[in-house]
């Protein structure tokens, strides 16, 4: 399945079906998807079909979309990745050729990786409020299209320019941190994923299968120091006079004003809201020299 609206999606469509075959991969149905709304609902009905494997190319927002019919169930995903980011292709240590992507999906191995949950929703990356959301919002499939990985710095400028400061409360259910409460601040992420954002690391030492999710709060500064921070993230780091971090499974997060939640990219749900970590939650093919940074069993 692909999402032909997915930055390459289209050009890529025809290429993997044929690479895939040809790597000996038994294609029985392919979907070449240009509403990706339909995606879960393609997605639902393969497994229910009983596709014992389920390829997807496309981006982080499509593999989100689809990892709450996958989560917990049997069937395996295998990745693709055509979006603009690719922050869980990263994470994987997938390969952005689409020819070794292929290649990943025919020979590589099947491991088990955690989920995020805000409520109810399952996702990958990372979930924020604050100015993830207002970059969410500045985002489009065109200025993906036609700027491909500068489309975040330039959605983040714009979100950056509209935003306002607001408060937060994070209380933690099961003891492990005391309740803190802050006050100016610019966003409040929580990730599942080493990496997000295109490329951004969560923690040093942060991964996708480590039974743990990371939280940072950014406080409000001027756009220099946003920037400065943002490059920081990317070269991992992390020390920061603008920047704290805790390590948790649940967490309970509340804000004044109430905010929308960014779950991978798409607006999904708001606070006051749980975060918490489901476990060994989807199979996924990996490359066979893949090790997860924090995983006890890496």
């Amino acid at each position: 399945m692909v999402n032909v609206r997915a930055r390459t999606g289209n050009k890529a469509y025809a290429q993997a079906a044929k690479k895939l075959r040809d790597l000996g991969v038994p294609l029985r149905s392919t979907f070449p998807l240009h509403d990706p709304s339909r995606l879960p609902e393609t997605v639902a009905a393969a497994v229910d079909a009983g596709h014992d494997l389920i390829v997807l190319g496309g981006g982080d927002g499509s593999v989100s979309s689809v990892v709450d019919v996958l989560a917990h169930r049997e069937v395996p995903l295998g990745l693709l990745p055509l979006g603009t980011a690719n922050d869980f292709a990263r994470t994987l240590h997938v390969p952005t050729d689409l020819d070794e992507a292929c290649r990943t999906i025919a020979h590589g191995r099947l491991v088990d990786i955690d989920l995020g949950l805000c409520g109810n929703n399952y996702y990958v990356n990372r979930a924020s409020v604050g100015i993830g959301a207002g970059v969410a919002e500045a985002m489009s499939p065109t200025l993906k299209k036609w700027i491909g990985p500068l489309a975040y710095p330039v959605a983040t400028a714009r979100a950056f320019l509209r935003h306002r400061p607001f408060s937060a409360r994070l209380t933690f259910p099961d003891g492990d941190h005391k309740p803190v409460e802050y006050r100016g601040l610019l966003q409040l992420s929580v990730a599942n994923g080493r990496y997000f954002g295109g490329g951004q690391l969560a923690a040093h030492d942060s991964g996708i299968d480590d039974a743990t999710l990371d939280i940072s709060v950014m406080r409000q500064g001027t756009l220099r120091d946003l920037i400065s921070v943002v490059r920081d993230l990317k070269r991992g780091a992390l020390d920061s006079e603008h920047v704290e971090t805790f390590r948790t499974v649940r967490v309970d997060v509340a804000t004044e004003p109430n905010l929308p939640i960014n779950v991978d990219g798409e607006l999904v749900d708001g606070t006051p809201q749980r975060f918490s970590v489901a476990r060994n939650a989807l199979h996924v093919v990996v490359p066979q020299t893949w090790e997860d940074a924090r995983s006890p069993d890496a």
